[in-house]
């Protein structure tokens, strides 16, 4: 399954830190590609060279622009 990434920016709840560009934990991330998959949150956040992946619990919000005449936000 292909997944369709989202240049997006993500919030997350206090306790669902990622590491972020920097190196250190954040639940702020304003940058980065994400896709959501089977109930969770694929983040690739530039600087870090991995795949983050969150549950969607953990997930406050996604903001993104809608893509080649894709509908919606998540």
């Amino acid at each position: 399954m292909t997944r369709d990434w989202h240049d997006a920016s993500v919030e997350l709840l206090d306790p669902y830190p990622v590491t972020g560009s920097d190196g250190r934990p954040t639940t702020s991330v304003p940058t980065a590609r994400v896709a959501l998959e089977g109930g969770f949150a694929h983040l690739d956040i530039p600087g870090t060279g991995v795949v983050q992946i969150v549950s969607a619990p953990a997930v406050r919000r996604i903001t993104y622009r809608a893509q080649d005449g894709a509908a919606g936000g998540a």
